[in-house]
């Protein structure tokens, strides 16, 4: 019996495992960035993929502040400053307002908010607006694109940020 369920489960582990990777399994990894907080610290890890035309962020956080952040993709890919305002403003190819709920939006580096939960850890993924044909030159344009995660949530509407404050952490892309 002992012997059953030790297959039993190492069958369920096997099969979680690969549905949690079909995506990336199938879709070319095209870009990865690490993540820094404000004293250089690795906080996470976002990755890029493409399939069928569309591009597809991935990123997973550990050691940021629990509760709601905004995260977008930033126009420049430097993330040197102290408080990461060198990565610019957001990703905005189209020339829209800021936000999803905004009826002039969104921009390309618009993107959901992501939950932080007590142990500082905290995962999202997107599909980005627009064909990776359009969108991957974009990010991978010459000054490169940063993810920048905000303090507080955004509130898919305000231009130019949606109201988020302060920038957190950044990480700058590189082509895979």
């Amino acid at each position: 019996m002992r012997a059953m369920k030790f297959g039993l489960a190492a069958i369920a582990v096997t099969a979680l495992s690969a549905c949690s990777t079909v995506y990336e399994q199938a879709a070319d990894t095209v870009g990865t960035a690490s993540v820094l907080n404000r004293a250089g610290e690795q906080v996470g890890v976002a990755n890029l993929y493409s399939l069928a035309g569309e591009v597809t962020l991935s990123v997973s956080f550990t050691s940021l502040p629990a509760g709601t952040s905004a995260v977008h993709l930033h126009t420049t890919g430097d993330c040197s400053a102290g408080d990461f305002t060198s990565a610019g403003g957001h990703l905005n190819p189209g020339d829209n307002q800021h936000g999803t709920l905004n009826p002039q939006g969104a921009h390309l580096g618009d993107l959901p908010n992501i939950e932080i939960g007590s142990d500082g850890s905290g995962s999202m993924s997107a599909i980005l607006r627009g064909r990776s044909a359009e969108v991957l030159p974009q990010i991978f344009d010459g000054d490169g694109t940063a993810l920048v995660v905000h303090e507080g949530p955004d509130d898919y509407r305000t231009d130019p940020a949606g109201a988020a404050g302060a920038r957190i952490a950044c990480g700058v892309f590189s082509e895979s």
